[in-house]
């Protein structure tokens, strides 16, 4: 293997992590992240632990198959854990994990800045709309 000088090894290190790069594995996770379902999982469950069936209500049009294949996926990537207790009925819970922690907050703000600016997006679609 030859021998790398600091600034080459900082270059294959960038190389390794950029998301403007095609073959960049950052993509993959870029493209879950910006899913619409994520970003909710990922808000709803910031006041603690909460069961398939409370996360469901509180995320309204959500069908059960997209928020079941989510919720395996931010598992999956260690955003998540799900915790199977033994009990009559089996009781299941969904709660972040550090990881998930530390990407909810930035969530929260894109979901409460959608929500305080949708008004003038709905503006400028419209006159967007309106030109010839």
């Amino acid at each position: 293997m030859p021998t790398m000088t600091a600034a080459q090894r900082r270059a294959a290190d960038k190389a390794e992590y950029d998301a403007f790069l095609a073959a960049c594995p950052s993509r993959q996770l870029l493209d879950r992240l910006s899913d619409k379902w994520v970003t909710l999982v990922l808000v709803g469950l910031e006041e603690g632990p909460r069961r398939y069936s409370e996360l469901s209500r509180t995320i309204a049009g959500v069908s059960q198959k997209m928020l079941t294949q989510t919720l395996r996926t931010l598992e999956r990537d260690g955003l998540l854990t799900r915790t199977v207790t033994a009990s009559v009925p089996v009781t299941v819970t969904y709660e972040l994990t550090p990881l998930g922690r530390s990407l909810q907050q930035l969530m929260a703000q894109l979901k409460d800045w959608a929500e305080a600016h949708m008004d003038q997006v709905l503006t400028a679609r419209d006159s967007y709309d309106a030109q010839p």
